[in-house]
């Protein structure tokens, strides 16, 4: 029986895509049992929607605005993962920090894919900020890691995949990003593939 993913989103959905196509076409043998955002207008629902994966919304706004939190939110969140009975849970561009209050539920079974090596810029512009560090002559490459989540540590974790990515000095930062991301999708296949041929 192919290994069970919830995929969580924030965004347009790329990696989400890179996974759906790698099933597709039988690179991965896995399936995306659903599809969780935090944000109504995130893309990757509609590219969820369009292959039938069921899909849905959890705002955070809700839960800070009536003063029930972050902890309660993760915890209902692991309530609405656990319905799809996943073996992986993938943060796939996932914009939120999750808490002990969702990760306890899912022990080893959390995937991050963060746009930095293993041990370097941490937290959402990651891509950004190893082109200021290249600019400032601290690096000459970045790259991408895929990573369990076992606690709240922000980009950190046991490592499954890195890639390197050198800079180039006449890359424009929008190059730089579509390189990477061109990596991202690569290199989670990759790790998923060494995880879910790892369980057989």
């Amino acid at each position: 029986m192919s290994t069970r993913l919830v995929v969580l989103i924030s965004g347009n959905g790329s990696n989400l895509q890179a996974i759906l196509d790698a099933i597709y076409y039988k690179m991965l043998d896995a399936q995306v049992v659903g599809v969780i955002s935090n944000r109504k207008d995130a893309y990757g629902l509609a590219r969820a929607a369009k292959v039938k994966v069921p899909t849905r919304y959890l705002p955070l706004a809700p839960y800070t605005a009536d003063g029930r939190g972050r902890e309660a939110y993760d915890a209902d969140l692991a309530a609405a993962v656990r319905e799809f009975k996943p073996d992986f849970v993938v943060l796939a561009g996932w914009m939120h920090i999750l808490s002990p209050a969702f990760l306890d539920h899912f022990g080893y079974r959390v995937i991050n894919l963060h746009p930095a090596l293993p041990g370097q810029f941490p937290g959402a512009h990651a891509i950004a900020d190893a082109y200021a560090a290249f600019q400032r002559g601290e690096i000459k490459q970045t790259g991408v890691m895929v990573h369990l989540v076992p606690d709240a540590a922000v980009d950190a974790g046991p490592i499954i995949a890195s890639e390197e990515v050198r800079i180039d000095p006449r890359d424009p930062l929008e190059s730089l990003t579509s390189r990477i991301h061109n990596v991202e999708h690569k290199l989670l296949i990759q790790a998923l593939r060494r995880l879910i041929q790892g369980d057989e």
